[in-house]
């Protein structure tokens, strides 16, 4: 039997902003946070931070001589942790452990590092400490001073969702009674925006209201775009009187590949860790998902294949914000987190503008976030209204 888990606190920085009340107001907003950047000479449709987040992460770099060099990943990741503490109102308390992943790692600075290397023939003498997988996290250790383990992982899009897994195990140890979770992405860059674009998957409509259209289950082309930002979880033992949401239920798969980037039409892993985290629960009392549907043609069907598969008649009603901030690889399933804790707290669905459905929501107490890696590794985690509320 799981032990109860408390979600104390919650930040992030994405397109959406910086601050709750913020993120809150656009999500109620019918229209995305995307722009338009040359890559390679091509028009190309991203979610950037917002520009207040801009200025944050300008004066973060500008605090200490020291991250002037950090990736923008490591900078997302370190505001975010900072804000999640303050939120959490761990204050001076140290004594928790970090595990922040990220997809992609410190991007800008190893394409930068990579040019230099084939112009020059040499690297820079930052080039690997900078670059590390274990960069975000161990930098966020250094900024809050903590006393706890510090891991670094990268599982993929499912990336944060692993985060909170491996918290929710550390916590159910017994070794620890705090764990700080999330993800970190800066991948607008050229190298990365070419690597979607190869795949096929990457946008190219310029001229619809709404380019990405997730969760459409009737497109023909396939419309993910990329999105960047970080969002940082606080998590503890036990049913805390400032509980933002509880842990009811987690899962996790993962099927066997037939391709690099496939998922099988009727996604068995999603259908896997949605009846895991759904052990202990009936599906009635499931009231919404957070899909992590990322506007591709098979991505999104298949997802939806498995939620009938698992639901039958009895279909939340089903979300995503990938077609308002984009898709945001490792980070995604926190700030999916974090859209499914605003709704539970404002007891208010937030739909998708150009899907039409047909639920009617009077109450959200329970709702299940998803999300998927290249590779098929499927993490589904079941939150919970606190009674309180």
């Amino acid at each position: 039997m799981q032990q109860i888990i408390s979600i104390t606190g919650i930040s992030s920085i994405s397109p959406l902003g910086i601050s709750n009340v913020e993120i809150w107001k656009k999500y109620k907003e019918d229209s995305h946070c995307t722009s338009f950047k040359d890559f390679n000479n091509e028009k190309t449709l991203v979610a950037e931070i917002s520009s207040e987040g801009k200025q944050v992460i300008s004066k973060l770099r500008e605090e200490n001589q020291h991250y002037k060099s950090l990736d923008d990943s490591v900078l997302y990741g370190i505001y975010a942790a900072r804000q999640a503490v303050i939120n959490a109102k761990w204050n001076d308390d140290r004594s928790f452990g970090i595990n922040i992943g990220s997809s992609r790692g410190a991007t800008r600075l190893f394409e930068k590092y990579h040019k230099e290397f084939l112009s020059q023939g040499k690297s820079s003498t930052l080039s690997s400490p900078t670059t590390t997988l274990g960069n975000i996290s161990s930098w966020i250790a250094h900024d809050l001073r903590n006393d706890g383990p510090d891991i670094s992982h990268s599982i993929t899009c499912s990336t944060a969702l692993h985060a909170l897994l491996n918290g929710v195990a550390w916590l159910q140890s017994g070794l620890t009674d705090k764990f700080l979770v999330g993800g970190s992405e800066a991948p607008l860059t050229p190298f990365t925006i070419a690597q979607m674009k190869a795949l096929k998957i990457y946008n190219t409509d310029t001229t619809s209201r709404y380019p990405c259209q997730a969760m459409n289950l009737d497109k023909n082309l396939n419309s993910m775009f990329l999105g960047e930002g970080a969002a940082v979880a606080c998590l503890e033992k036990g049913n805390k009187e400032n509980a933002l949401a509880l842990v009811r239920g987690i899962g996790y798969a993962t099927e066997p590949l037939k391709h690099n980037i496939s998922i099988s039409t009727d996604a068995d892993c999603f259908q896997k860790s949605m009846k895991m985290a759904l052990k202990d629960t009936p599906i009635q009392e499931v009231d919404a998902i957070v899909m992590h549907a990322p506007g591709t043609i098979k991505g999104d069907l298949s997802e939806y294949n498995a939620i009938k598969a698992v639901f039958g008649d009895h279909v939340p009603a089903l979300t995503t914000n990938k077609w308002k901030i984009g898709h945001t690889f490792g980070a995604s399933g926190m700030l999916s987190i974090e859209l499914a804790i605003l709704m539970l707290k404002y007891n208010e669905f937030i739909a998708v503008p150009f899907i039409k459905t047909e639920k009617r929501i009077k109450r959200i107490n329970n709702i299940i976030v998803n999300a998927v890696g290249f590779g098929g590794n499927a993490v589904s985690i079941l939150l919970e209204k606190p009674k309180k509320n």
